[in-house]
């Protein structure tokens, strides 16, 4: 099996961005779409209404429920399992996510400040909600990486000094550059190389197969476990493939 070279450049609990050298564009892409689609989570697919005075449809509160990210343990559950959540507010108050009450202490918000419906006075929202775990190939809301995508890896080159009279145009780059064996995110010096070079002439160039990952998700799981479980289920797939392919 190959090994690859990945280094961190941050990381936090639901974010990360990290740096893995020796993969080609076809692979890289393939751990993004796994990260998109296949790892699972936990989201309110159904409700049964027992109240509802509001100014909105059941169907609108149930969208709204649909979009509210649920804490998805890492095992001893599997696709198709489901939880019961009951929300009962009445106004006038803001019913919020942390209002939720889960049959399942592991499988609660993640976030519990999400405004679900403002009720007003004699107003009053009562139902139960059917939670299953999917992934994001189903549906888009069963999809725990909000925001994943890559770039290559730059290289800056200093061709020399700039010409006296040379113009004073910025020259914007996104990502993250190396810089003499550094790593350099471009947001520290302004997303512009006349900052980092002031009396420089420089170009960058794209290092090949080195990617840079930006992963964030909508607080379920961490990125951390977001990338691990999309590259195992990239070698399961691959696995899979072989052994349908042998003679």
């Amino acid at each position: 099996m190959a090994e690859y070279d990945v280094t961190f450049i941050e990381h936090d609990h639901d974010r990360a961005r990290f740096l893995v050298r020796g993969i080609t564009p076809a692979f890289a892409n393939g751990i993004r779409r796994a990260m998109v689609a296949d790892v699972p989570t936990f989201s309110v697919d159904t409700i049964r209404v027992i109240e509802n005075t509001s100014v909105m449809f059941d169907e609108q509160i149930g969208l709204r429920l649909g979009l509210v990210p649920l804490t998805t343990p890492e095992s001893g559950y599997v696709e198709g399992d489901t939880v019961t959540l009951s929300l009962d507010v009445s106004g006038p108050a803001t019913a919020y996510s942390g209002d939720l009450v889960s049959t399942d202490e592991a499988i609660v918000p993640a976030n519990d400040e999400i405004p679900v419906i403002d009720l007003k006075e004699d107003q009053r929202i009562e139902l139960e909600a059917e939670a299953v775990l999917d992934s994001g190939r189903t549906h888009a809301k069963h999809q725990g990486g909000v925001a994943v995508g890559y770039r290559h890896l730059q290289r800056v080159v200093v061709e020399g000094d700039r010409e006296a009279y040379a113009d004073d145009e910025r020259q914007i780059v996104r990502g993250v550059v190396e810089d003499d064996g550094e790593l350099i995110p471009t947001e520290e010096f302004d997303h512009d190389l006349t900052e980092l070079y002031p009396d420089k002439a420089v170009h960058v160039e794209d290092i090949e197969n080195a990617f840079v990952f930006h992963v964030e998700t909508d607080e379920s799981f961490s990125a951390e476990r977001l990338v691990l479980d999309a590259v195992e289920s990239l070698g399961n797939r691959a696995d899979q493939l072989n052994d349908a392919v042998q003679l």
